[in-house]
């Protein structure tokens, strides 16, 4: 391994040490521990993991929900996406589903921007889903600029994300499916 590597290694111990050389400690080298850098908890509380080990138990049953939701969307918004010139999600064949998430891929961030308006406007919370890593402020600090990545731009200008999660009911679905679908984008000749 190589000097630089080893000192990443050595610094990503610390940090999980919070901030402590204790993993030194351990192996013996040194004769007691202490303070030394920056460092953090990343292990969750014993409130966290016990509702998240509720969650495991249930997993099938959230799965169950989660699928039925994200069909019933696709089902609810296919026609329409296609007259409207909107993408929906796409998972190859030879692929397994998540259900993590439903969006909808606008022709433009303008007509993304008037979605999430119309549905704000009938009461429904959508968001745009992420900004490119390459230019938030650290990855400016990397050096990368504004065009670097034009697929991941685009898709980011226009992507919007639909209500989805576990308790979403029946009724809470046809509604955003019918603001929806309520909402008619201008097709444009790119996307």
């Amino acid at each position: 391994m190589n000097d630089k590597f080893e000192r990443l290694i050595e610094r990503a111990e610390i940090i999980r040490e919070k901030g402590t050389d204790r993993s030194r400690f351990f192996r013996g080298q040194v004769d007691k521990y202490t303070w030394v850098d920056i460092g953090s908890s990343f292990l969750p509380s014993d409130i966290i993991a016990a509702y998240l080990y509720a969650q495991l138990e249930a997993r099938e049953a959230i799965q169950q929900k989660r699928q039925d939701t994200w069909r019933r969307y696709h089902r609810g918004l296919c026609d329409w996406a296609q007259q409207a010139g909107v993408n929906l999600p796409f998972v190859p064949e030879h692929c397994e589903q998540a259900y993590h998430l439903f969006y909808l891929l606008m022709p433009s961030g303008e007509q993304r921007d008037g979605l999430m308006d119309h549905l704000r406007r009938c009461g429904i919370l959508s968001v745009f889903h992420y900004l490119p890593l390459h230019l938030s402020r650290m990855g400016e600090g990397f050096g990368a600029r504004p065009g670097d990545c034009p697929v991941t731009e685009s898709v980011s200008e226009r992507l919007l994300r639909l209500p989805f999660y576990n308790d979403l009911s029946v009724e809470d679905q046809d509604a955003v499916i019918e603001a929806v679908r309520d909402f008619a984008p201008v097709r444009s000749g790119g996307r």
